[in-house]
């Protein structure tokens, strides 16, 4: 399935991926809480490209910027879509965006990780971290958007601070399953979870 010379790893490195994002100083306060129309609470988050990126913005908080990350891209490898092969997850997140990722599942592909979604950073109370994803592919309808370890859309990916749902931070179910190409835009599509395990939809869990 995988040559010798594909690059395997057991977690996924974001300081290796290419660099497509501009790096722009964005403050991350003390998230808001408030009702939105449909009387769900939500609360101010940003997203960060890098360890970095988080550092230079709020520099009193760089080990829990770094911190954050680790956590993220832990659950990115958990809960992030997997696919059989090389080809069928570069068609749907672009060239050079895929990582051969072997752990105690087995061996698949998937993302790259592109960003870290992050909330409550100065909070007593601790911070909330998930993975982001975003796609380079011009086969995909969702190129350059951002989109969360649950398949939901979070806009376009130069826009770096947004609310969000209480759920949208929590964390997702683990995904076991591979999908085949074409997975991403339908689910996400779909409004599905990537660790759904109904048989309708979602990466599989």
């Amino acid at each position: 399935m995988q040559s010798n010379k594909t690059k395997r790893s057991k977690t996924i490195n974001l300081n290796n991926m290419r660099k497509s994002f501009s790096v722009k100083p964005l403050a991350l306060g003390v998230a808001a809480i408030f009702l939105s129309a449909c009387g769900e609470k939500q609360q101010e988050a940003a997203v960060f490209t890098s360890i970095d990126d988080c550092t230079n913005s709020n520099p009193e908080f760089a080990e829990k910027c770094k911190t954050a990350y680790e956590d993220a891209l832990k659950e990115a490898e958990r809960t992030g879509p997997k696919y059989n092969n090389q080809r069928d997850c570069e068609s749907e997140f672009g060239n050079n965006q895929c990582n051969a990722v072997r752990n105690e599942s087995g061996s698949f592909f998937m993302p790259f990780m592109a960003g870290y979604m992050l909330s409550n950073l100065m909070s007593p109370r601790g911070y909330s971290s998930q993975p982001m994803f975003t796609s380079f592919s011009r086969n995909s309808s969702y190129r350059n958007r951002w989109v969360g370890a649950g398949g939901q859309d979070f806009g376009d990916n130069r826009r770096r601070s947004m609310r969000v749902s209480e759920k949208a931070l929590k964390p997702k179910p683990t995904v076991n399953k591979t999908i085949s190409r074409g997975g991403f835009g339908s689910s996400v599509r779909a409004k599905s979870s990537w660790g759904s395990s109904s048989s309708r939809g979602g990466w599989g869990g």
